[in-house]
């Protein structure tokens, strides 16, 4: 969708979020709320400070990601107010408020210091709650709360039903990315390092490494068994054998989340046979993506597929039941099938109940899992099946009751090419969902 679509979306956006906070400050007993930017975190003991992220609950009203200092001003039931703030400085350069269609939708005041933020705020601020920084100054703003759990929770749960202009951001931030996984695809072909991988992939999104909504994972052979993988090497391996990125883009504060697996040329062909299958399992289970599902039944069902996988292949030498009722499925497949998706990665509300601080449980034997709820329209998830090769779990199977049931040939095989995990980004609809991931591959 082009910039101008997303700013005809956006004025139904900002009513959507005013009615729910709204209705979030009547419940608690407030009539206003001041919602901070952020301000950027120093290092210790430096004059330098870490890459300037913006408070979710921010970026939610205005798309603007380097605006430290700003605030939304919102008194229920008026027109919100962007307090904008511009520094007076020759170090660095200072925010500029873009000229967009959006800001036509606040009214907007630009201070220069933080002492002036405090004049432009009303004198009486005692029904007023801040969200942000619990800045030390706040303690003369007579403010009636700072970050109360009970209109956190209120505003937490409703962000897990995206707006229009929302999934329009998140299926942009996914065609973005996957120019970029394109790119890491082609530079992996042609035997890249990591980091060479990694640059490939910024490179073709466009985008700066701290505008990314997460660092990327480039996992090159064994390196793939890290689900969280962190390191880029620049040197390149001897030989290429499989690579698992997982990485996303932005778009106005929106991140995607995909995650793809490949096989080098050459790979044994377990191997190859293990990465189409996995593929075929992930698109079966986004079939199961629609509303008044439990995602719980859909993590259960993938728990279920993946033993049955790993039996089929010959990993595992016993029955898919037995894999399940001894466990040892799980030591291929340790993490959660997915999560919300949205103004942060792994997006609030997912195990919340309602919004006045009930929760629903996670499964006893998956305790990762991030999302518990029953689907809704206007969700956006991710989802992500895995099947990996960890030495830290494997290691001590071979001396537990999970051994019997391992082939040890077909592990030290399998084991150097790390893992498979296949990941895309679902909205669900009225009647199904839509993939923002495949329909844009």
């Amino acid at each position: 969708m082009t910039i101008p679509a997303l700013d005809r979306l956006f004025p139904a956006h900002v009513a959507e979020l005013r009615s729910r906070t709204d209705r979030a400050l009547a419940a608690v007993g407030f009539d206003a709320v001041v919602i901070q930017s952020g301000e950027p975190i120093g290092l210790a003991r430096d004059d330098q400070h870490y890459p300037y992220k913006a408070h979710p609950y921010f970026k939610w009203w205005v798309p603007l990601n380097d605006a430290a200092g700003s605030l939304i001003h919102y008194r229920a039931g008026t027109r919100p107010q962007l307090i904008f703030f511009v520094a007076t400085d020759f170090w660095y350069q200072p925010a500029a408020l873009p000229e967009a269609p959006w800001v036509n939708e606040f009214d907007v005041v630009i201070v220069h210091s933080h002492e002036q933020v405090r004049g432009v705020l009303p004198t009486d601020l005692s029904r007023t709650v801040w969200l942000g920084d619990p800045l030390p100054e706040l303690g003369s703003y007579g403010m009636a709360a700072v970050n109360p759990d009970a209109l956190l929770r209120r505003l937490d749960y409703t962000r897990a039903r995206k707006t229009p202009y929302e999934i329009e951001c998140l299926a942009e931030a996914n065609r973005v990315a996957l120019r970029g996984h394109a790119a890491a695809a082609a530079c992996f072909a042609q035997a890249g390092s990591e980091y060479d991988i990694h640059q490939a992939f910024v490179g073709a999104c466009g985008q700066r490494e701290q505008e990314l909504p997460y660092n990327a994972i480039v996992a090159v052979n064994e390196a793939g068994s890290v689900l969280h993988y962190q390191i880029l090497q620049r040197q390149r391996p001897m030989q290429h054998r499989s690579l698992l990125i997982d990485a996303g883009a932005t778009c106005r504060g929106y991140g995607s989340d995909i995650t793809r697996s490949y096989a080098a040329r050459g790979a044994d062909s377990s191997f190859v046979d293990l990465l189409t299958q996995m593929d075929n399992l992930q698109r079966q289970l986004c079939s199961f993506v629609k509303p008044g599902v439990d995602w719980r039944d859909i993590h259960q069902t993938a728990v279920e597929k993946i033993a049955a996988l790993l039996c089929s292949s010959g990993i595992l030498r016993c029955s898919a039941e037995e894999a399940l009722t001894s466990g040892t499925a799980r030591l291929f497949f340790p993490h959660g099938i997915g999560h919300l998706l949205g103004l942060q990665v792994h997006d609030v509300g997912g195990v919340m109940a309602d919004d006045q601080g009930g929760m629903i449980p996670k499964p006893p034997l998956d305790p990762a899992l991030r999302l518990t709820r029953q689907l809704e329209p206007g969700f956006v998830v991710t989802m992500e099946p895995g099947l990996y090769f960890v030495d830290a779990l494997l290691k001590p199977a071979r001396d537990s009751q999970h051994a019997q049931h391992i082939d040890w040939n077909m592990i030290d095989v399998l084991s150097p090419y790390g893992g498979i995990r296949i990941e895309d980004n679902l909205v669900v609809t009225d009647a199904g969902a839509r993939n923002l991931t495949r329909e844009n591959a």
